[in-house]
């Protein structure tokens, strides 16, 4: 479900982009330009490739558990600061159709590869976004969707051909309430997951009196609900639990957050299990904050 929402909502956007300056470019006749600007396109998709491989290697060297749910932490909160950012300032214009036929224009005039150059750049944009969020998705998760990746990437497209090539009248503005919507929930979760990822650093790496805690047990939850098991108890519903759910013979809960339900609300809603009540807190007023935003762009009267 992520995997689609990012991949469709940051596909659409370079869609639009590169719709606008294909028609522009096609009813000027201008044949060359075009060919410079496909030439744009596939460098901006190699090198997006490139900065997924080159962000996942970084990543995966780090040997230090305790660093690395630190680094794990803070790259959740820039992930979701970007997010915001994207959904709710870059996503406002980067659609406008008068700003990237100006740019066009000017391309053109400056530089035969300029077209070239102004595409890369736009489309780079969004795969650098693209992969950044799909990133914190898998860490969230631990599991990728191809299926969501390729679908959304494909109705993306296609929806981008309609509305721009073919001239079809579509309701863009609904389609970015709702994904953006989406998304919201989706950055106060990266919020929620960060924290608690702050709180494995602080305790794998035996710095809990960085904040006056001598145990872990001193960690003050909302709840601590459904935790792995041993063995049933007798009064437990075996409907309800997974045995030897990752390779651990435990029976875990549908709705741990390793669960096989609880999982999919971990990796969209940040739900967790066992929160602290900061982790929680944060969830919280990252939530209310970016729904406020999201009614005030979406929800504003016309």
């Amino acid at each position: 479900m992520n995997e689609f929402i990012i991949t469709f909502r940051e596909c659409l956007e370079a869609a639009l982009i590169v719709g606008i300056i294909y028609t522009l470019l096609q009813k000027n006749n201008l044949v060359q330009q075009i060919k410079q600007m496909w030439i744009g396109v596939g460098a901006a998709v190699l090198a997006s490739v490139v900065v997924a491989l080159v962000l996942t290697s970084i990543k995966s060297s780090i040997g230090n558990s305790s660093v690395e749910k630190l680094v794990e932490a803070l790259f959740m909160f820039i992930t979701a600061g970007l997010l915001w950012y994207v959904i709710f300032w870059l996503s406002k214009h980067v659609s406008s159709r008068k700003q990237l036929e100006g740019q066009v224009d000017a391309a053109v005039a400056v530089s035969g590869w300029g077209i070239s150059l102004l595409v890369f750049f736009a489309i780079l944009r969004e795969g650098f976004e693209t992969v950044i969020f799909l990133m914190g998705s898998f860490s969230i998760v631990g599991s990728f969707s191809y299926i969501g990746f390729v679908l959304g990437m494909v109705i993306a497209i296609l929806i981008g051909y309609l509305v721009v090539v073919q001239g079809k009248r579509l309701d863009l503005k609904k389609f970015f309430a709702g994904t953006t919507l989406l998304l919201v929930i989706f950055a106060s979760g990266m919020i929620a997951y960060g924290t608690h990822e702050l709180e494995e650093f602080f305790v794998k790496g035996d710095h809990l009196e960085w904040v006056g805690l001598e145990d872990k047990s001193e960690i003050a939850r909302v709840w601590d609900v459904h935790q792995p098991k041993s063995e049933l108890a007798d009064n437990d519903n075996d409907f309800w639990y997974a045995y030897n759910l990752y390779g651990k013979e435990r029976f875990t809960h549908h709705l741990h957050d390793k669960g096989n339900i609880g999982v999919f609300l971990k990796g969209f809603f940040g739900y967790n299990s066992n929160p602290n009540w900061i982790e929680f807190l944060f969830w919280l007023f990252s939530l209310f904050g970016g729904l406020k935003l999201w009614a005030k762009f979406y929800l504003k009267k016309q």
